[in-house]
Protein backbone atom coordinates (compact mmCIF):
# COMPACT_ATOMS: atom_id res chain seq x y z
CA UNK A 1 0.00 0.00 0.00
CA UNK A 2 2.93 2.32 0.66
CA UNK A 3 4.02 2.21 -3.01
CA UNK A 4 0.55 3.19 -4.24
CA UNK A 5 0.39 6.14 -1.85
CA UNK A 6 3.89 7.20 -2.85
CA UNK A 7 3.00 6.96 -6.56
CA UNK A 8 -0.23 8.92 -6.05
CA UNK A 9 1.70 11.52 -4.09
CA UNK A 10 4.32 11.81 -6.84
CA UNK A 11 1.59 12.08 -9.45
CA UNK A 12 -0.26 14.73 -7.46
CA UNK A 13 2.93 16.76 -7.09
CA UNK A 14 3.77 16.48 -10.78
CA UNK A 15 0.22 17.41 -11.73
CA UNK A 16 0.24 20.45 -9.43
CA UNK A 17 3.56 21.60 -10.86
CA UNK A 18 2.28 21.18 -14.43
CA UNK A 19 -0.61 23.52 -13.56
CA UNK A 20 1.26 26.07 -11.45
CA UNK A 21 4.40 26.24 -13.66
CA UNK A 22 3.54 24.69 -17.03
CA UNK A 23 6.49 26.15 -18.89
CA UNK A 24 9.01 25.00 -16.27
CA UNK A 25 7.42 21.58 -15.87
CA UNK A 26 7.13 20.83 -19.58
CA UNK A 27 10.58 22.30 -20.22
CA UNK A 28 12.01 19.70 -17.84
CA UNK A 29 10.05 16.95 -19.59
CA UNK A 30 11.24 18.16 -23.00
CA UNK A 31 14.87 17.84 -21.94
CA UNK A 32 14.30 14.09 -21.60
CA UNK A 33 13.50 13.77 -25.31
CA UNK A 34 16.08 13.35 -28.08
CA UNK A 35 15.00 16.29 -30.26
CA UNK A 36 16.03 16.51 -33.91
CA UNK A 37 15.94 20.28 -33.34
CA UNK A 38 15.39 21.59 -29.79
CA UNK A 39 12.48 23.99 -29.33
CA UNK A 40 13.30 27.69 -29.22
CA UNK A 41 10.51 28.27 -26.67
CA UNK A 42 8.56 25.88 -24.50
CA UNK A 43 5.26 27.80 -24.41
CA UNK A 44 4.09 30.72 -26.52
CA UNK A 45 0.77 32.26 -27.46
CA UNK A 46 -0.10 32.97 -31.09
CA UNK A 47 -1.88 36.04 -32.46
CA UNK A 48 -5.28 34.41 -31.77
CA UNK A 49 -4.48 33.68 -28.15
CA UNK A 50 -3.93 29.96 -28.67
CA UNK A 51 -1.08 28.24 -26.87
CA UNK A 52 1.75 26.82 -28.93
CA UNK A 53 3.98 24.25 -27.29
CA UNK A 54 7.64 23.65 -28.16
CA UNK A 55 7.90 26.28 -30.91
CA UNK A 56 10.65 25.46 -33.37
CA UNK A 57 11.12 21.95 -32.00
CA UNK A 58 11.34 19.05 -34.42
CA UNK A 59 11.16 15.36 -33.63
CA UNK A 60 11.98 12.32 -35.72
CA UNK A 61 9.32 9.97 -34.39
CA UNK A 62 10.56 7.00 -36.44
CA UNK A 63 14.00 7.39 -34.85
CA UNK A 64 12.49 7.81 -31.37
CA UNK A 65 10.28 4.74 -31.77
CA UNK A 66 13.06 2.27 -32.59
CA UNK A 67 16.62 3.47 -33.26
CA UNK A 68 16.79 5.51 -30.05
CA UNK A 69 15.96 2.43 -27.97
CA UNK A 70 18.49 0.25 -29.81
CA UNK A 71 21.21 2.88 -29.27
CA UNK A 72 20.35 3.24 -25.58
CA UNK A 73 20.59 -0.38 -24.45
CA UNK A 74 17.14 -1.77 -25.18
CA UNK A 75 17.97 -3.53 -28.48
CA UNK A 76 17.04 -7.01 -27.24
CA UNK A 77 13.95 -6.01 -25.25
CA UNK A 78 10.50 -6.64 -26.68
CA UNK A 79 9.22 -3.72 -28.74
CA UNK A 80 6.13 -5.30 -30.31
CA UNK A 81 3.94 -8.29 -29.57
CA UNK A 82 1.87 -9.62 -32.46
CA UNK A 83 -1.06 -11.56 -31.00
CA UNK A 84 -3.62 -12.95 -33.43
CA UNK A 85 -6.59 -14.82 -31.97
CA UNK A 86 -7.64 -15.69 -35.54
CA UNK A 87 -4.48 -17.65 -36.36
CA UNK A 88 -3.61 -18.39 -32.73
CA UNK A 89 -0.19 -16.82 -33.32
CA UNK A 90 1.89 -14.86 -30.85
CA UNK A 91 5.20 -13.38 -32.03
CA UNK A 92 7.48 -11.01 -30.13
CA UNK A 93 9.86 -8.63 -31.88
CA UNK A 94 12.81 -6.93 -30.20
CA UNK A 95 13.63 -3.31 -30.92
CA UNK A 96 16.58 -4.46 -33.05
CA UNK A 97 14.52 -7.00 -35.04
CA UNK A 98 11.72 -4.55 -35.64
CA UNK A 99 14.12 -1.76 -36.64
CA UNK A 100 15.89 -4.07 -39.10
CA UNK A 101 12.58 -5.26 -40.59
CA UNK A 102 11.44 -1.65 -41.07
CA UNK A 103 14.76 -0.71 -42.67
CA UNK A 104 14.52 -3.63 -45.06
CA UNK A 105 10.95 -2.78 -45.98
CA UNK A 106 11.90 0.90 -46.49
CA UNK A 107 14.51 -0.23 -49.04
CA UNK A 108 11.98 -1.97 -51.28
CA UNK A 109 11.11 -0.23 -54.51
Amino acid sequence: METVTQTNSSYAGAYERSISDPEGFWGEQARQIAWFEEPRQILTTDENGFYRWFAGGKLNTAYLALDYHVENGRADQTALIYDSPVTNTIRKYSYREFRDMIAQFAGYT
